[in-house]
């Protein structure tokens, strides 16, 4: 199961978005400080200040734009740091917001630097700074942007520069991995949306493999009912659950067939290694980024997977979920 977007991960994320603070589950720090944020901007009657959110895909970051947003009851434009190409487009953006308007850009790392540095005096000092011309004739023409806040969203907070990072003074804020019981709340939640039941037991199962991840959990929560429809159900029940999970390949830590595979060819091809990234790809047929970036995260956070100088290792926790004998075990005959 991968946590990224496709479009049917978008429209469910837009219906089954929480519409105000009380729904949205989870991430009780960040809304703490947001809430003080929003709170003193409102009472000076300003813009809040610039706002960074960060971490692994599907947890919330761009809900809390949203939220925001209503909070404050101001438009809130959306771009993206790929759909920003030119200067030309970033200007075009910029100017035509409202005062207390908010712009948020999703996927922020992949801003090229040219736009981060037209970025840095807007957010600063709500000027946008245009070059026009080239070589000795070449001017610079000072535009004044009404005062806004710009919400950024990143997977990959590490790409950004260290100037831009800077300039989000009203917060970088980390949003952590939900447990067990936020994703529970969340799939009841989101079944009264849908339309549809489920008892607490197959909501349990659902926040299991869900991979700590609101994303993920909706998307579960559909497949399963769709078999629950199929089926005749009124409900979605544990059994509706099991058999859909049974059909997806999809076991009780949340691991799908692909990642159990990565673990098995690292267990009984190379008895738990250490093997190399590039020696285990060819091994399982799969794109050495796809395993690094997918599904070794986790892997690694459920400690089936170490990372050592030498390559990647099984953890006996991984032996254990595919019951499997650790070496220390085997009977030498």
């Amino acid at each position: 199961m991968s946590s990224t977007k496709n479009n049917e991960d978008i429209i469910l994320d837009q219906a089954l978005r929480p519409q105000k603070w009380d729904e949205y589950i989870g991430q009780e720090s960040i809304k703490k400080n947001l809430k003080i944020l929003l709170d003193a901007a409102k009472e000076r009657d300003e813009p809040p200040e610039h706002i960074l959110f960060y971490g692994p895909a599907g947890l919330g970051k761009t809900t809390l734009a949203h939220l925001i947003a209503k909070e404050l009851n101001v438009q809130m434009k959306v771009t993206s740091g790929p759909a920003i190409e030119r200067v030309g487009d970033l200007a075009s953006i910029l100017t035509n917001l409202a005062p207390k308007d908010i712009l948020f850009i999703d996927e922020a790392h992949r801003l090229n630097k040219m736009i981060e540095e037209i970025l840095y005096p807007a957010m600063e000092s709500g000027s946008l700074d245009i070059i026009i011309g080239k070589g000795p004739s070449a001017r610079t023409i000072q535009l004044d942007l009404p005062p806004f806040t710009l919400i950024a969203a990143t997977t990959r907070i590490a790409l950004l520069s260290s100037p831009l990072r800077s300039r989000f003074s009203g917060g970088t804020f980390r949003l952590d991995f939900y447990n067990q019981d936020e994703i529970k709340r969340i799939s009841l939640r989101s079944a009264k949306i849908l339309n549809t039941s489920i008892d607490g037991p197959a909501a349990i199962e659902i926040a299991k493999r869900s991979r700590f991840t609101p994303r993920i959990a909706n998307h579960l929560l559909k497949r399963c009912r769709d078999y629950a429809q199929i089926n005749k159900k009124s409900s979605i029940d544990l059994e509706s659950v099991m058999e859909t999970f049974n059909l997806l390949g999809i076991d009780e830590a949340g691991l799908g067939s692909h990642d159990r595979r990565i673990l098995e060819s690292l267990i009984d091809k190379f008895a738990g290694g250490p093997v190399g990234l590039q020696t285990l790809a060819a091994a399982v047929a799969e794109e050495e980024a796809t395993i690094e970036e997918v599904c070794e995260p986790y892997l690694i956070q459920l400690g089936f997977i170490e990372r050592t100088p030498r390559g990647r290792v099984a953890t006996p926790h991984a032996y254990k979920h595919l019951n499997k004998t650790p070496p220390s075990q085997n009977t030498l005959i």
